[in-house]
């Protein structure tokens, strides 16, 4: 599969989160954050782990737990509380900065060393997004802000690990991302009991949205995200980041008939001009960085040969 092709499968995670927000207002129990967590981890977990029967092995042990943790334990409790604690398009904002973090840890862990254009396409698209999800009338609050900063910082870490760690051999990413998603969930468990109490009575309508968050939201997301973390950089993976919020205002335009201001279609723009822009700089440096494609590294093999005297059989 070619490179666009990756990025197109991998862009429709973030896309599909996106769609958590209208998902969450229109069909599940309010304020209810952490169960829904669970809900969307811990049942996804099961079933892909289920698919794949394989289970962990020696020290992927512990490591999942690590990635579980650090992609969805920890992260998802702490976007919560960031939500709660700050208006909506704050603690978008704060999300949108996560490229940054990747950029940096990328740097540090995985020797991914990013050109200055990158850098500059993800701080141009968490302006966008700012420009998109912001108010005159937002107000900032601590706990919010430290819990979305240490949110973003989190997901961006279990990005490069998942990066560093790789799978074990014969292992796909279906397995990987079911070990992730359990022990996400399973983390998630005794903090949605102890702050939220008993589970809530679910209706129709909630066992639907809870399937689709399950499945299509968590599920299928999440293994197309790992995925992609495992045939793109780390850095490259993260700066479609912003196509999340983007895809969010387009549906509370379209569904909930939300209004979009000219600055927020500006905004938008920028935020997705710079999202191409970002994977545009990352193909060019994968190319730099595989001086020789196939064919002709070959056909340099073959005239090196040539100019020592013979040829190799």
């Amino acid at each position: 599969m070619n490179r666009l092709a990756t990025v197109a499968l991998t862009a429709l995670a973030p896309v599909s989160w996106g769609s958590t927000y209208a998902v969450a207002t229109e069909l599940l129990p309010p304020d209810r954050p952490l169960f829904t967590g669970v809900m969307r981890a811990l049942p996804a977990g099961l079933l892909l782990t289920a698919l794949s029967r394989t289970l962990p092995k020696g020290q992927w042990w512990w490591k999942s737990a690590v990635l579980g943790g650090l992609n969805i334990g920890a992260f998802f409790p702490l976007l919560f509380l960031s939500a709660y604690r700050l208006p909506g398009g704050v603690a978008a904002v704060l999300g949108s900065a996560g490229p940054l973090f990747v950029v940096g840890l990328a740097a540090l862990l995985l020797g991914e060393r990013a050109s200055l254009r990158t850098v500059l396409a993800a701080i141009t698209g968490a302006l966008g997004v700012s420009m998109v999800v912001l108010t005159a009338e937002a107000e900032l609050d601590l706990v919010g802000i430290v819990a979305g900063v240490i949110s973003s910082a989190s997901m961006a870490a279990g990005t490069v690990m998942t990066k560093r760690w790789g799978r074990p051999e014969g292992v796909g990413p279906l397995a990987m991302t079911g070990w992730q998603l359990t022990a996400g969930g399973l983390i998630i468990i005794p903090v949605a009991a102890f702050v939220e109490g008993a589970p809530p009575a679910l209706d129709g309508k909630a066992f639907l949205g809870y399937g689709y968050m399950m499945l299509i939201n968590t599920g299928i997301a999440y293994w197309l995200w790992f995925r992609g973390i495992g045939q793109l950089t780390a850095t490259s993976v993260t700066l479609l980041g912003p196509l999340s919020p983007l895809t969010a205002a387009v549906i509370g335009w379209a569904a909930l008939g939300q209004e979009l201001s000219p600055v927020q279609l500006l905004g938008m723009a920028i935020a997705f001009g710079a999202t191409v822009a970002g994977q545009l700089f990352a193909a060019r440096a994968a190319r730099a960085s595989q001086p020789f494609s196939s064919t002709e590294e070959t056909r340099r093999n073959v005239s090196i040969d040539l100019t020592d005297g013979e040829v190799r059989r």
